[in-house]
């Protein structure tokens, strides 16, 4: 029953009982009584069902030895002490899940695609695949990934968690799940609905409830020696005394609302908190995980680094103008959805070159892409074959510098090359000192790439030790071996993360660079492009578990010390049940403080 309707039986009795009508009173009492019971008795047989012994065992008993022995102001006022608690966990989980049911409320359903005669039709959005070209009016909300066809004005704080709107340029990528909220542009998709970095959020998101936390299931194992703890303890106190009630009185002071209830409200509170930061954690068990974390993997590529290459520098063949060749290469990679074309395109739109629409394009995936421009074919990727001598000056330089390099040749041969670098994230080093702050003792990085660059990487982050040239295969085993020593945590952002993911107590996604594969398989996903709101969600969850704990220990023990007096004969049930509920009171409330502080970097 709810607790409103409990609560008017109570006063109902009371009233009766003012009156000279105790035996009324009584019954109503008992009403009370047995509407909880039997709620709590089905879900007691559930659990023992599913093997799972735990503390409501104990509210069992309190309720029906209360109605055994007639003490049904008792059984009354611990039924609305166990409602009073599980309406404050409903208001705690409510709260915690606000961010995710509006997340899944603003999730696109059509798409206006434009059509091959010029017009524009709605379709759903799963009809929508990569290449086609779509119109966003303002308002709309980005369905997929893509590449925008003109300059746009976008709010995308319901991914990113930044409130100001961004000024996107024309080739620029834009996540889904972003809104216009400027004038109508052209976007062409680069992958489909279900690839999208919006549909892998939301898919996270519609798991992301408030589950049972590992803290609450300990307090399941504590019921192991709890419960036979407190049947002990009644039983001897009507074994001494002869007296049934002293038991029941055992029973009533010993019902675990801090147990119940205390530990998941502290728990759900902390989902709450890092989703508002832009951590989308998939339950509870997961935070609390996170809040006992103290080893931490990491991957370089677009977890400590961009992942988005820029252009460091350019080698030309002797007597050609470095421009004319960025915009040859430019041009051909205006309509490739590879990252490295998309650094290619913001270096010439940076350096304000007029590019031109390529004719005759393709793509060799692993080798790069070919196209006219203004009738000349130009190819854009790797090389193969002799190479003239000056292209050693751009393999050398790039390989001491760990630069990917882009080669731009033509029908003649090499015209220059263009040297990539994916920089550091601005925001790591500071990311890893709040981590070790946060209680993580051991920060590894793990990467594919090779020992020279990831070493670079490696002393400008401060991480305590490096695996370069990892295999996905690699990686899993390099977390299984952590794992065995401390729990941990791995942070990836690739589809070859994914199994490392899998493999940690808690893989972390770099959700917002689309990466789905990964995002699958993880407890956690970062919903913006950056890596401090981990050591945010670190030490929310340390936070939240604390408190929790705490709770738990506080309750247990005041619980504790009024069982010892109820089983002497000082503490009836009636004031005993008082004497809990204002025990259950104190540690909710004090779970409730889960909702806000813990974080030093606010």
């Amino acid at each position: 029953m709810p607790l409103a309707g409990l609560t008017a039986l109570v006063l109902g009795g009371a009233v009766l009982r003012l009156t000279g009508r105790p035996g009324a009173a009584g019954a109503v009492w008992a009403a009370a009584t047995a509407a909880a019971l039997l709620p709590a008795v089905w879900s007691m047989l559930r659990d023992l069902w599913r093997r799972r012994f735990g503390v409501d065992v104990i509210a069992v008993l309190a309720l029906a030895g209360a109605l055994g022995v007639g003490e049904y102001l008792a059984g009354a006022v611990i039924a609305v002490m166990v409602a009073t608690g599980r309406s404050l966990e409903v208001y705690a989980q409510r709260r915690a899940t606000r961010d995710l049911r509006a997340l899944l409320a603003h999730a696109p359903r059509t798409a206006r695609r434009r059509t091959p005669d010029g017009g524009v039709e709605v379709v759903p959005l799963d009809q929508v695949a990569a290449g086609d070209r779509l119109l966003v009016g303002p308002g709309d909300v980005v369905g997929v990934d893509g590449v925008t066809e003109a300059a746009a004005t976008l709010d995308e704080s319901v991914v990113t968690g930044e409130s100001r709107l961004v000024q996107r340029a024309e080739g620029e990528a834009v996540a889904s799940g972003v809104v216009n909220a400027g004038a109508a542009f052209g976007l062409r998709a680069t992958t489909d609905a279900a690839g999208s970095t919006y549909a892998g959020i939301v898919r996270l998101a519609e798991e992301a409830t408030a589950r049972k936390a590992p803290t609450v299931r300990l307090a399941d194992r504590y019921a192991v020696a709890f419960v036979p703890f407190t049947l002990a303890l009644a039983g001897l106190g009507w074994a001494l005394s002869g007296e049934f009630v002293r038991a029941v009185a055992v029973l009533v002071v010993a019902t675990p609302c801090p147990l119940l209830l205390a530990t998941p409200i502290a728990i759900v509170s902390g989902l709450s908190r890092v989703a508002r930061r832009g951590v989308l954690v998939r339950d509870g068990g997961s935070l609390e995980l996170l809040g006992r974390a103290r080893t931490l993997l990491v991957d370089k590529t677009g977890t400590l680094t961009a992942g988005r290459p820029r252009a460091a520098a350019q080698v030309t063949a002797p007597g050609l103008d470095p421009d004319e060749v960025l915009r040859l290469a430019a041009s051909v990679e205006q309509l490739s959805p590879h990252v490295l074309a998309a650094a290619l395109v913001r270096q010439a739109r940076d350096r304000g070159l007029p590019l031109v629409t390529p004719t005759d394009v393709t793509e060799e995936p692993g080798r790069g892409v070919a196209g006219r421009v203004d009738g000349r074919l130009v190819r854009v990727g790797q090389l193969t074959g002799e190479l003239p001598a000056w292209t050693e000056q751009a393999r050398s330089r790039a390989e001491e510098a760990g630069w990917a390099v882009v080669w731009v040749s033509d029908a003649g041969g090499p015209l220059g090359a263009v040297l990539l670098a994916d920089p550091v994230r601005p925001d790591a080093r500071d990311t890893v000192r709040r981590l070790r702050a946060a209680g993580l003792t051991r920060i590894v990085m793990v990467t594919g790439d090779r020992s020279v660059v990831a070493g670079r990487v490696a002393a400008e982050v401060g991480v305590d030790d490096v695996l370069a040239r990892c295999t996905p295969a690699e990686k899993v085993d390099r977390v299984r071996a952590e794992a065995g020593r401390a729990v941990t945590v791995m942070v990836g952002d690739g589809v070859n993360d994914a199994p490392a993911l899998a493999e940690a107590h808690v893989g972390v996604a770099m959700g917002a660079t689309g990466a789905t594969a990964a995002a699958d398989v993880a407890d956690a996903v970062l919903t913006v492009d950056r890596l401090d709101p981990l050591a945010d969600a670190v030490e929310i969850a340390r936070y939240a578990r604390r408190i929790a704990v705490q709770s738990a220990t506080i309750g247990m023990g005041l619980a504790l010390v009024a069982m010892g007096f109820a089983a002497a004969g000082f503490l009836p049930p009636v004031v005993g049940a008082f004497l809990q509920e204002g025990i259950d009171v104190l540690v909710i409330l004090n779970a409730l403080r889960a909702l806000g502080g813990g974080v030093r970097n606010a």
